[in-house]
């Protein structure tokens, strides 16, 4: 163990470990930053903290493996059924998917 010491590998050890252990290898999360979390799926699409749909390609259901969540996605053409996490989304003037979040946002699907 002393001649560990004395070549300076502990030094270069602990640098190596808090490298590879920092945020920046973590990769990204879905609803991560201001979106604040997850909150639930709503099928394939993670719902977040703040009302909003993640942007994430990830499947939620798949992830958290509740499969028996995911459900056909009604399309509604006026604004007042597609709030986010009723599992309706509308359809924008140039085709744009999404739903409304309890601020009044919209809240685009990833294509």
């Amino acid at each position: 163990m002393r001649t560990l010491f004395r070549r300076g590998w502990l030094p270069a050890s602990l640098l190596l470990l808090s490298v590879l252990s920092s945020p920046a290898w973590a990769g990204n999360t879905p609803c991560s930053g201001k979106k604040g979390g997850i909150d639930r799926c709503d099928g394939d699409l993670f719902l977040c903290n703040d009302g909003s749909i993640s942007g994430s390609k990830k499947s939620c259901s798949a992830m958290f493996g509740n499969k028996s969540q995911a459900r056909p996605q009604a399309f509604v053409g006026d604004g007042e059924g597609c709030a986010c996490g009723t599992g309706s989304f509308c359809t924008g003037p140039r085709g744009g998917v999404y739903c409304l979040t309890p601020g009044g946002t919209k809240s685009y699907k990833r294509k």
